[in-house]
């Protein structure tokens, strides 16, 4: 498939009325709820990701047309498909060739451009890991020199620009991108974004904070999870708390609530 209507029709003849109405309680679309107005066809996950496997030939400007639609599992179909085009873009020894950053970073912005469309945790989740979090640990042709201290600015401001959003998916996006960067051996994303959202309202963000802290502690120092617990027990709403020590042993987890 190489156009995005023929992707959106496909998608369209598989709804699911019975999926679709499981869907919508689940990703919480009623009035008032997070999700609410979102619009499903009741597509499984499995089934999105099979149509991306079929689309692979789809032109990078076909898929604002995925992002912008008005059902959740095209905008998933889109965000998968810029996942896989990002992914076969460092592989193979890519990671330092110039046009694969180039192109790299055309992904990122179309992503960042389109952001707002991903409006649901999973849609996030997902995607946001895979390229912007990736992103943070490969070479980019968006620095104005090659300096380090650019390199991690221009990162920086990238990051903050979500972070300090009013969107809550990009708030989301802010925090779980560390995931990656937790994989690769580096908790300053982490640990940055943790402090900001730290006393965010929203569950869906204490549950993100926690998670990339436990993610944190357990790909580079548990040590260090330590040290910012201790630092901010205090202050932690108890959502964050419970997941951020979620794979510590019983008697640290008691220690830890009890604080």
């Amino acid at each position: 498939m190489t156009k995005a209507t023929e992707i959106i029709a496909l998608m369209e003849s598989m709804r699911n009325e019975r999926q679709r109405e499981v869907l919508m309680r689940f990703f919480k679309t009623g009035e008032g709820e997070y999700g609410e107005g979102d619009e499903f066809l009741g597509l499984k996950v499995p089934q999105t990701r099979q149509i991306v496997k079929e689309a692979k030939g789809l032109p990078l400007e076909e898929v604002p047309e995925l992002l912008t639609n008005r059902w959740h599992e095209v905008r998933l179909c889109g965000l998968l498909i810029l996942v896989a085009k990002f992914e076969m873009l460092y592989k193979k020894k890519l990671a330092e060739d110039k046009e694969a950053i180039r192109k790299r970073d055309e992904i990122l912005i179309l992503y960042l451009e389109h952001a707002e469309y991903a409006n649901n945790w999973d849609l996030v989740d997902l995607s946001a890991p895979k390229i912007l979090g990736r992103w943070l640990t490969l070479p980019t042709s968006l620095t104005p020199t090659l300096t380090p201290k650019d390199d991690r600015d221009i990162r920086q401001q990238t990051i903050d620009a979500l972070a300090f959003s009013d969107n809550l998916w990009k708030q989301r996006m802010s925090m779980v991108c560390s995931w990656m960067t937790s994989r690769e051996g580096d908790p300053s994303w982490c640990l940055r974004y943790a402090e900001i959202h730290l006393r965010h309202p929203h569950d869906l963000m204490q549950k993100a904070v926690g998670w990339m802290l436990r993610e944190m502690g357990k790909n580079v120092s548990m040590d260090l999870l330590r040290e910012f617990l201790q630092q901010h027990v205090h202050e932690m709403p108890r959502t964050t708390l419970r997941y951020a020590i979620e794979k510590m042993d019983d008697q640290e987890r008691r220690y830890w609530m009890k604080r």
